[in-house]
């Protein structure tokens, strides 16, 4: 990476512009509708304590700590006194974000994929390719954070009862579902003649066909996570959100996930993230 000429002013620039458009990707992925068992602008999903409007406020609480994770991360070696400081970073935006929010847990997820996707383009002067950013972010997190709480998180708690990948384990491997499922299936569809919302659509059921979403798993357990996983393939199989054949899969999975009053929050995550890493190239933003 060559050395940055930017000055300070400038940096500050880039670091708001990377927490505009990570705060923006979250708001559009809450907007997304229709949307299998999470809030989306027809209604609250599987949740009781979750709306969108509330969705909207906890995003834009998070700005700040986007624009410290950018501005303290700029053309900054992964190393641990860098992991560290991201994870005070963090930390400090949820407890923001709880705040505003009044103790409902709305983006913790989305906090530290997206929060690390943007921690890693300011590595990188905002000037890395998708791979080198994804890579990034994988280098950030596989070093340890000493300060981190040492509880356990009902995601946590999943991965371990049900022993399958989590949050923490799809930073490490670089992001395969944004890189290998999310982002192509986007670019995909937009190419087969899809809308932006029905690519979107189809972005977020590549990634439900393989994530160990333990979101699912904690409200529904192995049932919900395979029916979640084979009701996204039906939606893929039968042409995508684009198409009526395709509409009425994504129906019946929005359905089935309503039944067991499950919500697959850890692949919407995803989606933000997705969203963020497709537009980090988009100098109109």
């Amino acid at each position: 990476m060559k050395p940055s000429s930017c000055s300070l002013s400038d940096i500050e620039r880039q670091a708001a512009r990377l927490a505009e458009l990570a705060t923006r990707c979250l708001i559009d992925e809450a907007r997304l509708t229709p949307k299998p068992g999470l809030v989306d602008g027809r209604g609250s999903g599987a949740h009781r304590d979750l709306t969108l409007a509330l969705m909207e406020v906890s995003a834009r609480s998070l700005t700040p700590a986007f624009y410290a994770l950018a501005l303290h991360c700029w053309q900054r070696p992964a190393d641990i006194a860098l992991r560290q400081q991201v994870g005070r970073l963090g930390r400090e935006g949820e407890r923001q974000m709880m705040q505003a929010t009044r103790g409902v847990n709305t983006h913790r997820g989305a906090l530290w994929a997206t929060g690390l996707l943007v921690s890693a383009s300011a590595m990188l002067a905002g000037e890395g390719s998708e791979r080198q950013v994804a890579q990034a972010a994988a280098s950030l997190a596989q070093l340890p954070d000493d300060e981190a709480p040492k509880l356990f998180s009902k995601g946590l708690r999943a991965t371990r009862r049900y022993q399958v990948p989590g949050a923490r384990e799809e930073a490490q491997q670089g992001f395969p579902h944004i890189m290998q499922l999310g982002l192509p299936q986007l670019r995909h569809s937009r190419h087969d003649g899809a809308t932006e919302a029905q690519a979107q659509l189809n972005a977020l059921m590549a990634i439900m066909s393989s994530l160990s979403d333990t979101c699912v798993l904690s409200r529904a357990g192995l049932y919900g996570l395979v029916a979640m996983q084979n009701g996204a393939r039906a939606v893929l199989d039968a042409g995508g959100a684009q198409t009526s054949h395709g509409q009425r899969a994504l129906a019946r999975l929005d359905a089935h996930m309503l039944s067991l009053n499950a919500s697959p929050g850890g692949a919407a995550d995803l989606l933000a993230a997705t969203l963020f890493v497709d537009r980090l190239g988009d100098t109109t933003f």
